[in-house]
C-alpha cells in the first residue's frame, strides 16, 4: 500500500507532491436496496495510506456507505440505528419524500435510538446520496465518514444501454485532513473546512484497473467546502450525460468541470481505443492533485455505447412564474440578514405552482445552493462566469454560486406538503446558520 507519499505528511495541495509512485486500490461500498433494511451509523475504522489507518464514522462500517440501488415505484424502507455519542439524521439528498422522511433537524435521532424512513421513489433515474443533517453538526459528520449514494433506475435509463457492471463506477470525491496520529482531523471554521488531500471512496491516490471500453463515472463531490476542477491530465475530453437530476437530453462532450459540493456528475469515460497498459488519470486541477488513476490491464467486448439522445425533459416555463423570491447569502452565515432557527418559517410555498427564485452572492462564496423537496431548473447566471454550463442543465437540486454571481432558478413542487429547507452546502456555512425553514402548503 506504500505510495511514495504518505498523506500524513500534510502536503497541503502541493501539487509537486502529489505523484506517488504506487498508488492504492480504488474501493467500491457493498451495494445493497433500500427495503428493510437498518444503516447503523457507527465508529470505524478507515485504512489510508501506508498501511495506517484512521478513527472514523460509517454506515454499518463503511467509508462510503454502502451503494443503495433502487428503482422507480418501489418503496424505501430504511431504519437507522444511531450508535454515536451525538445525535444524528439522515438526509436522502436529492430525493422527493414527505417532510417527515427528509431527515430534518427537528426529526434528529438521538443516540441509542433508531427511525424508521419509509417513502416511495417517485423520481426519474440519477444518482443521489444520503447523509446527516443534523443542527450544527452536519460538517463533522459528513467529515467524519457518514455519506453514500442513493442510485435511482427507471425502463428509460435500461433502455439507453448505458455502461453498467463492472464498467459502472459510484465515485465519491472529497478531501481530507489527519492528525499526527493519523486520525482524521476536524477543525470547521467559518470559511469552511477544506482538507489536505484528496480522497475517492475513502482512498487517497486512488488506482483501478480497467478494460479498453466505455466506463460510467457517476461522481459526487463529498466535501465539507471545496469546489473541484475536474479534467484528465491528458486533456481529453469526457462526455457527459447526466447531473443531480438525472440525465440530460443529450450528451455534452466537456473537457473540465467545476464541480461544487453535494453537485453530482453523470460522465462516460471512452477507453475503447487506449491499449492494455495506458494510464488515464482524473485529477482536480485547483489542487493539483490526480485522484483516481485507470490502469488498462485487458482487452475486453463491449456493447455500450454513447447514445445521440438521452431523455425528454418538461421545461418549466418563465410564462408559468407565480411569485419571485430573492434569497442574498450573506458572508458565512446568514440569507437575507437572518441565521437558522429551528422553529422560524421564513415563507410559504404553495404546492404545484412555478416560482422563480434568485440566488444573490454577497460575500462568503462559494456558496453551493440547495433545496429540499424539490428539483428545479437552472435558468440564468448574472455576474461572475456569466453563463450557465453544459453540467447545469436538466434538473438540478444544488447551484453553484460564485461571488458576485446572481442565479435564479425556476422551481415547482408537486408531491408533498410541510416545512423544508433552503441553505448553503458548504457545511460549515449550513452549521453556523445559513439555512432556512419553509413551508409548501
Amino acid at each position: 500500500m506504500a505510495t511514495g507519499l504518505s498523506v500524513f505528511g500534510g502536503c497541503d495541495s502541493d501539487p509537486s507532491l502529489t505523484e506517488p509512485t504506487v498508488r492504492n486500490p480504488l474501493r467500491l461500498p457493498p451495494t445493497i436496496t433500500a427495503r428493510d433494511q437498518t444503516l447503523a451509523a457507527t465508529e470505524t475504522v478507515l485504512e489510508l495510506d501506508d498501511g495506517k489507518t484512521s478513527r472514523a464514522w460509517g454506515y454499518n462500517g463503511h467509508l462510503p456507505g454502502p451503494t443503495l440501488r433502487v428503482r422507480r415505484g418501489e418503496n424505501v424502507n430504511i431504519r437507522l440505528r444511531n450508535e454515536l455519542h451525538d445525535e444524528t439524521t439522515i438526509h436522502w439528498h436529492g430525493m422527493i419524500v414527505p417532510h417527515s422522511m427528509d431527515g430534518h433537524p427537528l426529526d434528529a435521532v438521538s443516540p441509542g435510538n433508531t427511525y424508521t424512513y419509509h417513502y416511495p421513489i417517485l423520481q426519474r433515474a440519477g444518482m443521489n446520496w444520503y447523509h446527516p443533517h443534523p443542527h450544527h453538526h452536519t460538517g463533522e459528520q459528513i467529515f467524519g465518514g457518514l455519506a453514500g449514494a442513493l442510485i435511482v433506475e427507471d425502463p428509460e435509463e435500461a433502455a439507453l444501454g448505458l455502461p453498467s457492471g463492472m464498467c459502472e463506477l459510484p465515485l465519491i470525491v472529497r478531501d481530507a485532513r489527519v492528525d499526527s496520529a493519523g486520525n482524521l482531523r476536524y477543525r470547521g471554521t467559518s470559511s469552511g473546512f477544506k482538507g489536505d488531500f484528496g480522497l475517492v471512496n475513502g482512498v487517497p491516490y486512488a488506482t483501478t484497473e480497467v478494460g479498453n471500453a466505455l466506463y460510467r463515472l457517476r461522481l459526487l463531490n463529498g466535501a465539507n467546502a471545496r469546489v473541484f476542477r475536474l479534467a484528465l491530465t491528458n486533456g481529453a475530453p469526457v462526455t457527459l450525460i447526466g447531473n443531480d437530476g438525472g440525465l440530460l437530453e443529450v450528451p455534452a462532450t466537456v473537457s473540465r468541470i467545476d464541480f461544487a459540493p453535494a453537485e453530482r456528475l453523470d460522465l462516460l469515460l471512452d477507453l475503447r481505443q487506449r491499449a492494455v497498459g495506458e494510464r488515464v488519470v482524473l485529477r482536480c486541477d485547483r489542487a493539483g492533485w490526480d485522484l483516481l488513476e485507470f490502469v488498462v490491464t485487458e482487452e475486453i467486448d463491449s456493447h455500450a455505447r454513447v447514445p445521440e439522445f438521452l431523455s425528454t425533459i418538461e421545461a418549466l416555463s418563465p410564462a408559468d412564474v407565480s411569485e419571485e423570491r430573492t434569497f442574498r447569502f450573506e458572508g458565512n452565515h446568514r440569507i437575507n440578514g437572518k441565521e437558522f432557527e429551528m422553529d422560524r418559517v421564513e415563507f410559504r410555498v404553495p404546492l404545484g405552482r412555478t416560482e422563480r427564485w434568485r440566488f444573490q452572492s454577497d460575500g462568503g462564496a462559494p456558496h453551493p445552493v440547495h433545496v429540499h423537496g424539490a428539483s428545479f431548473q437552472v435558468e440564468s447566471r448574472r455576474g461572475g462566469r456569466g453563463r450557465l454550463f453544459p453540467w447545469e442543465l436538466g434538473w438540478k437540486d444544488t447551484v453553484l454560486l460564485q461571488e458576485r454571481e446572481t442565479v435564479d432558478v425556476l422551481v415547482r413542487f408537486e408531491h408533498y406538503t410541510g416545512l423544508y429547507l433552503l441553505h448553503c452546502h458548504k457545511l460549515e456555512h449550513e452549521d453556523g446558520g445559513m439555512m432556512m425553514n419553509f413551508e409548501v402548503y
